[in-house]
């Protein structure tokens, strides 16, 4: 078992589970870490759906395996196993799924020691440099050494926020692979001087939408640009090139909007005090709206936001792009036999909420058991 995050934890339970004895290589000093990141402000396990709606979430393209291995381990599974693992969960307002904990780092200490009392053997700062013969290479604090594995699981992460661990270097060891690109990410925005004093703070109320994606959740305008929940959700059409807009007065017809903008007093004033616009939202129309054409309302729906293009790959929550499912069988390498691949390394992608986790855990479940069988099969040699 190469890498030490979700999917790979979840691959090394269920090969230990079918009786193998379980090494898992990490080269990170310790494991997991972009899941506990993740966890710091608290995690999101899964969804509270049925399974078709949640597969539905994931917008179109989810490619075959892991929807497979999503409808076998979905968001009552996810359940079940943090239950399992002694973490209550609870079911938030929007329908995700969190530990009672909050936290990641009880999951994470249960799960290990379940791990450990199965006999999985855990190896830090194991770096994986690639293949020797049948064998697979790894840097490690003593010196080179070569493993030789009757059956192995990878489950090497995408290419964002290298410094846990993802750096999306094994492409050049493996393929066929698709380009990496960034996914859950923000976007680059050349902000005017006026909007300085605005930088920092969130935008609530508005509307986004992208290319048949909508979102009501806040963003954060950052000296660099916009990041945050509710462009994230919309990113992967933002990235994809479709035009961002924002609905500053979701919930108010145009009709009531240029209702509310009658009457002789300033624009500024008639914004603030007939539409209700907060000053942020006044700030965005200014910036992205002007020159004002005479009726305001089709752009205070429908406000273009110009941006240069999503922020670097490394600092995306996700990635997508990695190793393409056509050149597996089920889960494994076609071009090498009894190696199998899961987690962020293929080339899927999820919005946030839940769906990201769930389907590493899922798609490392699938690696796991198909490894396992395919060694009781006879398939080693």
């Amino acid at each position: 078992m190469i890498g030490a995050g979700p999917a790979g934890l979840m691959a090394a339970e269920e090969m230990a589970r079918a009786g193998l004895a379980v090494t898992i290589a990490e080269r990170m000093p310790s494991p997991a870490r972009k899941f506990l990141m993740a966890g710091k402000s608290g995690l999101n396990l899964t969804m509270d759906r049925g399974i078709d709606a949640f597969l539905d979430g994931f917008g179109p393209g989810l490619p075959d395996p892991v929807a497979r291995a999503v409808r076998a381990f979905g968001p009552a599974e996810v359940i079940a196993w943090a239950e399992g693992l002694g973490q209550p969960v609870f079911t938030g307002s929007t329908g995700r799924v969190f530990p009672t904990a909050m936290k990641a780092s009880p999951l994470l200490r249960a799960w290990l020691a379940r791990l450990a009392g199965q006999g999985a053997r855990l190896l830090t700062r194991w770096h994986w440099t690639g293949w020797d013969g049948a064998g697979a290479a790894f840097a490690t604090p003593e010196g080179p050494r070569v493993l030789h594995p009757d059956v192995t699981v990878l489950a090497l992460g995408g290419a964002s926020w290298a410094r846990l661990g993802s750096d999306g270097q094994w492409a050049e060891r493996l393929g066929p692979v698709a380009p990496f690109r960034p996914a859950n990410c923000g976007f680059d925005v050349a902000w005017s001087d006026h909007m300085a004093p605005l930088l920092g703070q969130p935008v609530k109320g508005v509307a986004l939408s992208a290319g048949g994606l909508t979102s009501r959740g806040e963003f954060v305008l950052s000296a660099r640009g916009i990041e945050g929940g509710g462009i994230y959700a919309v990113s992967r059409a933002v990235r994809d090139g479709a035009p961002l807009l924002l609905d500053l007065k979701p919930d108010w017809s145009p009709a009531r909007i240029r209702a509310a903008l009658q009457g002789k007093a300033s624009l500024a004033n008639r914004l603030r005090k007939g539409l209700r616009l907060p000053p942020v939202s006044a700030a965005l129309l200014n910036e992205f709206g002007r020159p004002f054409p005479d009726d305001l309302a089709p752009l205070i729906k429908a406000l273009p936001v110009r941006h240069s293009g999503p922020r670097p790959l490394d600092e995306a929550i996700s990635t997508a792009g990695g190793l393409r499912l056509s050149g597996l069988d089920g889960l494994m390498l076609r071009g090498r036999p009894g190696t199998f691949a899961a987690g962020e390394m293929l080339d899927w992608e999820a919005p946030t909420g839940g769906w990201l986790i769930t389907a590493s855990l899922a798609t490392g479940r699938a690696a796991g058991r198909q490894a396992a069988d395919w060694l009781s099969d006879g398939g080693r040699g």
